[in-house]
């Protein structure tokens, strides 16, 4: 029975979890207030301006200048009839030259077929010739009948309207202006309300574990043992919030058994993996499911390209954001508004992403075909997706020329500052590592070599030997 019960029943872990989805959904939604209020406005000043232009035509066609109005509409005309004749001109064009190439295969003369063009192109001139004049004498008896312009009328109506539109831009902004605050007040209240209760859930806990302020991800005597085979074999390092760290070694070294261990792919064998949430929560990441990591705040790319090729890129950033609904079941299966909210808000949110990844131009274009380099850049957008804390990037410049390493280095550093995130990498390219890295881990067949900045660790005897094959002397 108790077992049963602690399936029915979520346990505080993941009560907190779902407590702290919910917040987030509510912080995106005040978020999302000023442009949500912005487009209901500029939904009702079209309508105004709309109606006025229209109320305003009459008056406009008084005032306008009758010559100019007449060639405008003429003109539209003639180039409607230039259209039409260029496609006879093309066509009688296309049937001489068959003539002609039909004669010149056989051995004959073809001046007959020149002729009959010549005499079509004259004979299309003249028809327009003819029309132009048409249009002329349209133009005279239209200006013989529409002498007079009226700009009183026209003026008086603009500047009625002008008033008009101010005074109904002004009520608008207090409108909205007063429901904008009104929900934005309501929201917080709510958002304060989830947040005591996740407070209250964090109290109950029994987890004392603690890490220094600077620490976002501790790895503390990590094991990962497949059968007889030690992946990773008693690893330990700490991971400073804003920085980015690096985790190199040779082949085989266990670089990304490390990721699978701190994102859940793999329960490890032994160790501990500590990690501190958006709320300054402490938790071990042993205690969650893989598909929960991505809420706590951890996302990442794979070493090798796992788009999905069969829809667009777009398609691709909002799968990578399934997990961060907080719409329940039943609330998708009847597509209630909630869930459409969320829709756009997420959609909004990837059209945003993309746009800073420099890839919306293939927006909705499959996946399938396009360039390696736009695909690990798809890659890394759709871990943005989740809003992560912390970024694991697997192997990013795996297959990129030198100017698309350098872009990337570029890139990297810039996430980390406009998304306030923290990167963890696993590189081969030492001079993409070494440039970018704040810390890294040398590793190999799973044991630490040396850990420090950039510099400790490339003047590291152990490092040498295991990259370099560097035999003592």
């Amino acid at each position: 029975m108790a077992k049963i019960l602690d399936k029915l029943l979520p346990n505080s872990t993941e009560r907190i979890l779902k407590l702290r989805q919910s917040l987030d959904w509510v912080q995106v939604e005040i978020d999302a207030l000023e442009e949500k209020y912005q487009t209901l406005k500029n939904k009702e000043i079209k309508k105004f301006t709309d109606k006025a232009n229209k109320a305003l035509v009459p008056s406009a066609y008084k005032a306008c200048d009758k010559a100019e109005y007449a060639d405008n509409v003429l003109g539209e005309k003639l180039q409607a009839y230039d259209v039409k004749n260029y496609l006879k001109h093309r066509a009688a064009n296309h049937k001489a030259a068959k003539e002609i190439f039909k004669a010149i295969k056989e051995g004959s003369d073809y001046s007959s077929a020149l002729e009959v063009l010549s005499r079509s192109n004259a004979a299309m001139l003249e028809k327009r010739d003819a029309f132009v004049a048409k249009l002329e004498l349209e133009k005279e008896k239209f200006l013989k009948s529409n002498n007079s312009s009226d700009n009183a009328t026209y003026e008086s109506l603009s500047k009625d309207y002008i008033l008009k539109y101010e005074a109904f831009r002004n009520a608008l902004d207090e409108k909205y202006g007063t429901m904008h605050e009104a929900e934005k007040a309501k929201l917080e209240a709510k958002a304060e309300i989830l947040q005591k209760k996740i407070d209250t859930e964090k109290a109950k806990g029994t987890s004392e574990k603690t890490l220094d302020d600077d620490v976002i991800l501790s790895v503390k005597g990590l094991k990962m043992y497949f059968g007889g085979l030690r992946a990773v074999d008693d690893l330990s390092f700490d991971v400073k919030k804003g920085e980015i760290f690096g985790l190199i070694g040779p082949n085989g070294a266990g670089k990304t058994t490390v990721f699978n261990c701190i994102t859940q792919f793999y329960k490890p064998t032994a160790g501990e993996l500590l990690f501190t949430t958006k709320d300054g929560e402490t938790i071990t990441l042993t205690d969650y499911k893989v598909h929960d990591i991505v809420l706590k705040g951890i996302a990442r790319t794979f070493q090798n390209v796992e788009v999905v090729k069969e829809v667009s890129v777009l398609d691709n950033l909002l799968i990578a954001a399934t997990r961060n609904y907080s719409s329940s079941l039943l609330v998708q299966m009847l597509h209630l508004p909630k869930l459409k909210r969320e829709e756009k808000i997420i959609r909004a949110r990837a059209d945003k992403i993309l746009k800073y990844m420099d890839l919306y131009a293939y927006r909705d274009r499959l996946a399938w075909g396009l360039p390696y380099g736009v695909l690990k850049r798809i890659e890394i957008a759709r871990a943005l997706m989740c809003n992560p804390q912390l970024v694991i990037l697997d192997e990013p410049a795996a297959g990129l020329n030198e100017s698309e390493t350098h872009a990337l280095a570029e890139m990297i550093n810039k996430i980390r500052v406009d998304f306030d995130c923290t990167v963890l990498l696993v590189e081969h390219d030492m001079g993409l590592v070494m440039s970018v890295c704040d810390h890294i881990c040398a590793i190999s067949f799973g044991k630490k070599l040396a850990c420090g900045t950039p510099a400790e660790v490339q003047s590291s005897k152990e490092v040498q030997e295991a990259y370099l094959g560097v035999g003592e002397e």
